[in-house]
């Protein structure tokens, strides 16, 4: 199914559009995400600054996508992409890091993670990652 089919046949919880929660330390980083995910039609229902928090809304909203940065404040990436695998292990989680280091790339993905781009990012990259993950 592409995503413009996911989108017309899209009904969960009475929800327009899919979700998606926002988790990078960076208000900055989050504001752009979520201008790029409106314009691609996500509903940012949640954005958080560490993983601590992340977890928690996680497992309140449920959202269809989550991005993640790797490196937070209380709890790090890695360990927030693991408790959310253990909450629900089809999580869309999409890491967005600065880091290029190839084996906590790795690591992020065999954690759960479903895709990783490294920041800066262009709106493009985001977007095409974005679409990529719904559409599996």
């Amino acid at each position: 199914m592409n995503f413009n089919d996911w989108m017309e046949n899209f009904d969960h919880s009475g929800r327009s559009m899919p979700t998606i929660m926002i988790v990078d330390d960076s208000n900055v980083i989050r504001n752009r995400i979520a201008r790029g995910s409106e314009s691609i039609e996500l509903e940012v229902v949640a954005t958080a600054g560490n993983g601590k928090d992340a977890v928690q809304l996680y497992d309140l909203l449920r959202p269809d996508l989550v991005t993640m940065d790797l490196t937070m404040p209380q709890m790090d990436g890695l360990e927030c992409i693991q408790k959310i695998i253990d909450i629900n292990e089809d999580a869309n989680i999409l890491v967005i890091s600065a880091l290029a280091d190839k084996a906590t790339g790795i690591r992020a993905l065999e954690y759960g993670a479903r895709g990783f781009i490294y920041k800066p990012f262009s709106d493009e990259e985001l977007f095409s990652a974005l679409r990529e993950l719904l559409e599996d």
